[in-house]
């Protein structure tokens, strides 16, 4: 009996020190303990190229350089300083994405390099790519916003190479103003106002109050949810913008009350991008109500706290070299790098044209993180993908969701389908 009492009090230790090793795992690092698992990853690093030599004599073929291509942004005024000024967003993705390609190229004599490049706030972005592409790079992945990309598009250069858009979410950019050199990894406001409506929808939350910013980006993304709602039966009872000029840190007790009185609806959608507002409404209403849209229940590609389908092990894995959470753009950075690694893996060349024609067909597909492989539609270069529905701490869930049918793909449902597409190829 004693024996017995012995071996469960230690099977109780062995486990309670697992899961405690696991949960140092999901909490913040210390400097020394990024110091320590990146010398530990390093040490793997040169352990893996090591092993790479023995196995592998092959000489390399071919190198496939990629461009990073970002602008410095001047720093808004912002209501709450909690979340960090990122100079290196992207750096990070494009990093792993690089490595993870190299695990296969180095197989197969396929070698890649990158180059991260950000054009300062007096440069001139249009004449910094035309430098990179008379210097022969031919494959991007870019942080810009829409208006930046449009100028791009108007250069001759653009026909030259494939650019992978991280950041804008511009429906036109899916549609009247579509190129077929330029793919998108950022879901279209389409695809998010889609993800969250179907969840909506199936919380029967049918009955919106929508509150709309005074910025474009906000007035787009509103526009998306508008036309989302009306594609799946929901009602706006009520839309209003929001125009106050006052300190919301000191005014939103008296303000959003007020603002938010004598509606009836179901959930509070706001349209913020910029967060200038939005973060401010939730608690505060006239009535007791849920806040969707660009705060509260944010629909998104990628979250802090996604941990399914090996999320984990992606987040850690990024956290020990970046020291913070990755980011969306950090997340479309890595699914570009790695959509071309597959594509030249698998045509075994880097020729624009056949890279190009890869990654439209039915046979490219690169696993995400997200419980479905992901690809792009052939009709207007958007990467059909999961969306992550998310509050501040937890995930709440992922759309598409369960009930909503496509005779190709479910992911096509969220979103402009081929027969909505208005998109014709440049």
């Amino acid at each position: 009996m004693f024996l017995k009492f012995i071996c469960k009090f230690i099977f109780i230790i062995i486990l309670s020190n697992f899961f405690d090793n696991n949960n140092i795992l999901t909490r913040e690092l210390s400097i020394k303990d990024l110091e320590l698992r990146k010398k530990a990853d390093q040490e793997r690093l040169l352990e893996r190229q090591k092993r790479g030599l023995k196995k592998s004599k092959i000489e390399k073929k071919f190198t496939t350089d990629i461009v990073f291509l970002t602008k410095e942004r001047k720093i808004p005024p912002v209501l709450s300083n909690l979340d960090p000024i990122l100079s290196d967003e992207g750096f990070y993705g494009i990093k792993l994405g690089n490595e993870d390609n190299l695990t296969t190229g180095n197989f197969l004599g396929h070698d890649y390099q990158f180059k991260f490049i950000q054009v300062g706030l007096e440069e001139e972005l249009e004449k910094e790519f035309k430098l990179l592409v008379d210097m022969g790079y031919k494959f991007f992945i870019v942080d810009l916003k829409t208006d930046e990309i449009l100028n791009l598009m108007e250069l001759e250069e653009f026909d030259e190479v494939l650019i992978f858009n991280t950041r804008s979410k511009s429906n036109v950019l899916r549609n009247k103003l579509c190129h077929e050199n330029l793919f998108h990894v950022a879901p279209s406001n389409a695809i998010l106002a889609d993800a969250l409506t179907q969840y909506l929808v199936k919380k029967k939350w049918k009955k919106w109050f929508l509150v709309v910013g005074p910025e474009l980006e906000d007035k787009e993304f509103a526009e998306a949810l508008k036309e989302s709602a009306d594609k799946f039966n929901v009602k706006i009872k009520e839309e209003r913008t929001w125009d106050f000029t006052s300190d919301l840190r000191r005014t939103s007790q008296k303000e959003v009350p007020i603002f938010t009185k004598g509606v009836k609806y179901d959930v509070l959608v706001v349209s913020d991008v910029k967060g200038e507002f939005g973060e401010y409404l939730a608690y505060r209403t006239w009535d007791p109500r849920p806040v969707v849209g660009t705060q509260g229940l944010i629909p998104t590609s990628w979250h802090r706290t996604h941990e399914q389908w090996g999320a984990t092990q992606m987040q850690n894995r990024f956290r020990r070299n970046a020291g913070r959470w990755m980011t969306p753009v950090d997340y479309g950075a890595w699914v570009g790098m790695r959509s071309i690694g597959e594509a030249v893996t698998r045509v075994s060349n880097n020729n624009l044209k056949d890279i190009r024609e890869f990654l439209t067909s039915e046979k490219f597909g690169i696993g995400a993180y997200k419980g479905l492989k992901v690809s792009y539609r052939s009709w207007n270069r958007q990467l059909r993908q999961p969306v992550l529905l998310a509050a501040s701490r937890s995930m709440v869930s992922v759309s598409p969701q369960e009930g909503y049918l496509h005779p190709k793909s479910e992911l096509d449902t969220l979103g402009y389908d081929e027969s909505e597409s208005s998109c014709k190829m440049k």
